[in-house]
């Protein structure tokens, strides 16, 4: 599954301490760019659910589709349409048809 693969999530990333060196950077650029991460982050992470989500519902119906018998006329091929209509043909007109 995905949420075996990501290492980090978005509490893991608002949780995160920088320690701060003699020229570092500001601690509130990086608070605000890691609030833009971490929103980005649980946006994704909520699309690759669903999208997870809908691929399990759609194997799901592939796989019922799957178990249930063909309909009858899936296996008709035009001979046999053509077959069938002379027949219909020679009950509804007969010998007409011929003469």
């Amino acid at each position: 599954m995905l949420s075996d693969k990501i290492k980090l999530t978005a509490k893991d990333i608002l949780e995160k301490e920088f320690k701060s060196g003699m020229r570092g950077y500001k601690p509130e650029d990086v608070d605000k760019f890691l609030d833009l991460i971490i929103k980005d982050y649980e946006t994704m992470h909520q699309e690759i659910e669903e999208l997870y989500q809908e691929n399990m519902r759609l194997k799901k119906q592939l796989d019922d589709a799957a178990r249930r018998p063909a309909p009858q006329s899936a296996g008709t091929t035009n001979f046999d349409i053509l077959k069938r209509l002379s027949n219909l043909e020679k009950h509804v007109f007969g010998s007409k048809l011929y003469d």
